[in-house]
């Protein structure tokens, strides 16, 4: 061979395994971009450890896609020196996922971009059916709507509900706040929708505060934590969600952190798990309106929580139940935190609220009850993502996109 062919042979030989190296990487860049952690292509490079030519490579084809967008000429900020790297960021106008959430008053469907973007939403639904595959068929068909209205590519669907989801079944085991009978297969049932529906992609369920958690892991408060535990509420009941070294982790069959059945006072309210005075039903919305002795409203249990709490909390009535509540809550994540030693503890629904009505209360107690508490504290904050469930269950049709653009897309 002469000299030119062998220096052809190793120019082919390069450009081939920065290819395959490429193609190895579109899934990793990908969920820099998504998460917000790579906004320009020189932060991409080094995340990824590989050379310019190839980060560049992976951005172009991820912008081929239609996933990304690339600025190449994005203007220098003040006092800076050099040339700008790229900017990168999700395709505003790029694929979206089908995300569904059923709960206790009602569900909603939305569209979901890249970045946990809500692209548009459906009318919420105040009445849900006893029959699981009615309600899922309605949900379904309104975020068929949106996808006809938007003209949007569906990369798949996700659903939230409000039970803990048995894996690899995809069975709700106690959806108690829905009437639906325990052991309904709301995986199957939502997949069948989707498919009547004409609906694109691979369909997903999931615990809707399990949803959350991943949904602020990637784009609200638990960003960058390691070990980040989530407690929330619904609109009935207590959720409790685990991600441990920057994944959810479920347990051997998806029924892990039923943080709703922790006992917090035991000669309080009976609980449908048969116990009594569990998180469950001692911190949820009716039990803040019980403990005020206020019938629940037309406008739902806990965005009638949530405005006693943010215009009436001076009121002597309203502050002493949230006291309570609080003191509860805080005995509950005490014990969690003994257990689990999480890095940040994120609160959703009424939690989020009873944090912010009084956050030095909460933090004392979880600190006084808890031996790592004592020994500098846990971050305690608020969920920052509207709808994170929605989002969360987007992020599950998302997945397979994320761990092979090319392959889910191309």
């Amino acid at each position: 061979m002469n000299g030119k062919a062998a220096t052809r042979g190793e120019a082919h030989l390069s450009t081939r395994t920065r290819l395959e190296r490429g193609r190895s990487a579109l899934g990793p860049a990908l969920e820099l971009v998504h998460t917000g952690r790579a906004p320009t292509r020189a932060v991409l490079t080094a995340e990824l450890g590989v050379t310019r030519a190839t980060a560049g490579a992976v951005a172009a084809e991820l912008e081929s896609l239609g996933l990304i967008r690339i600025d190449a000429k994005p203007s220098a900020a003040a006092g800076s020196q050099g040339r700008p790297s790229h900017r990168l960021s999700v395709a505003e106008a790029g694929p979206v996922a089908l995300a569904a959430q059923v709960h206790a008053d009602g569900f909603r469907a939305a569209l979901v971009g890249l970045g946990g973007r809500l692209v548009a939403t459906a009318p919420g639904c105040e009445t849900v059916d006893a029959d699981p595959a009615q309600v899922l068929g309605s949900v379904v068909e309104a975020g068929a709507r949106l996808l006809r209205e938007t003209g949007r590519r569906c990369v798949g669907a996700g659903l939230a509900v409000p039970s803990a989801v048995a894996e690899p079944e995809g069975t709700a085991l106690n959806p108690l706040h829905l009437a639906w009978p325990a052991g309904a297969q709301v995986r199957e049932i939502f997949a069948d929708c989707v498919r009547d529906a004409g609906v694109e992609g691979p369909a997903f369920t999931g615990n809707d505060v399990n949803l959350a958690a991943l949904a602020e892991h990637r784009h609200g408060a638990g960003r960058g934590a390691r070990d980040l535990l989530c407690v929330a509420t619904g609109h009935r009941g207590v959720g409790g969600a685990l991600v441990l070294d920057g994944r959810l982790h479920t347990g051997s069959s998806g029924l892990a952190l039923e943080v709703g059945h922790l006992t917090v006072h035991p000669e309080g309210r009976p609980c449908y798990c048969g116990s009594r005075g569990c998180l469950d039903v001692e911190t949820d919305p009716l039990a803040f309106l019980t403990a005020m002795g206020v019938e629940p409203g037309p406008e739902g249990l806990l965005q009638q929580a949530r405005r006693l709490l943010a215009e009436q909390y001076a009121d002597p009535a309203v502050r002493t139940a949230a006291e309570e509540l609080i003191d509860r809550l805080g005995l509950g994540l005490a014990g969690l935190v003994n257990i689990l030693n999480p890095d940040r503890i994120i609160l959703g629904g009424l939690h989020r609220a009873l944090l912010e009505a009084d956050p030095e209360r909460l933090r004392a107690v979880v600190a006084d009850r808890s031996l790592w508490g004592r020994s500098g504290g846990v971050p305690i904050l608020a969920c920052t993502l509207d709808h994170n469930s929605l989002v969360g269950a987007a992020e599950l049709a998302w997945q397979p996109v994320l761990d092979d653009p090319l392959g889910a897309l191309g």
